[in-house]
């Protein structure tokens, strides 16, 4: 977690240095002619559980694509994959997701999402999950106000449960190539009892100028209300995109949306 936060002082401290590139000259870089565009990174780190003192390895990876047709409309598809392993034994999960959308890369945009994801516990003990919903973005300058709402079901055997969450994310430009992230999700599980788990992220993320190549660090937790279980998860990834010119641009015309990936899988989709 020490790493992490340095990464995050150290990118947050880059922003001095292009105080002239800040906020006035992105509100006119957000229209440009329509084109396919996306991103594929990795990540490494860290995922502790600090009531039980355990910690493991974790890392994962993502690939999104946006296409965009009919003028304003957007058909975004994503493929994920995460692993948390130690000494014992491993968790895997592999998800996709599809977005359907409108956008007005100078206001907003406005879809529905639907979700899948497998899971792997090394055993017979393989749940999978899908989940369902709508999702919006509003542009405002330099900020980008992101929620989702969902309903789905989590299945694991014979079990089948019901469960629903919303989630809202805040994306602050500093400069078109520096962004930083803030988190916040909520889900519920039926499970004969209600589960329900709370959580939130940080995260930052630079981008080389006039280069496909992005630097990422990133904090995620999680906790069961009313129940002693949490997770921490600190990250550090590389991005490489392709049809966008800076961070900003990917957000207000490329593949802006995504899906929460959650730290210990099982819990929520």
């Amino acid at each position: 977690m020490h790493r992490f936060l340095a990464v995050v002082a150290s990118l947050a401290a880059a922003t001095s240095a292009f105080a002239g590139d800040a906020l006035p000259p992105l509100a006119g870089e957000t229209v440009v002619t329509p084109h396919i565009s996306g991103y594929g990174e990795l990540n490494l780190g860290g995922l502790r559980y600090p009531d039980y003192d355990d910690t493991m390895r974790t890392g994962g990876g993502a690939a999104r694509v946006n296409i965009p047709f009919a003028g304003r409309w957007n058909l975004q598809g994503d493929l994920t994959y995460d692993r948390n392993w130690d000494g014992f034994g491993s968790q895997s999960g592999i998800g996709g997701a599809i977005h359907g959308y409108y956008r007005d890369p100078d206001r907003f945009a406005a879809g529905v999402f639907a979700s899948y994801t497998s899971f792997d516990f090394g055993d017979d003990f393989n749940p999978s999950s899908y989940s369902i919903g709508p999702e919006a973005q509003i542009y405002a300058g330099n900020l980008t106000l992101y929620g989702q709402a969902y309903f789905g079901r989590l299945t694991f055997g014979d079990f089948h449960g019901d469960q629903w969450g919303v989630r809202a994310v805040a994306r602050y430009f500093v400069r078109k190539n520096l962004r930083l992230d803030g988190e916040f999700m909520f889900n519920r599980l039926d499970e004969g009892f209600n589960l329900d788990v709370f959580g939130g992220a940080v995260q930052a993320m630079y981008r080389f100028d006039a280069t496909p190549w992005s630097l990422f660090g990133r904090y995620q937790f999680e906790r069961i209300k009313g129940g002693s279980f949490g997770a921490d998860k600190c990250v550090i990834g590389l991005r490489a995109s392709f049809g966008s010119k800076s961070l900003f641009d990917e957000d207000r015309n490329g593949a802006t949306m995504d899906t929460y990936r959650a730290n210990s899988m099982i819990n929520i989709n």
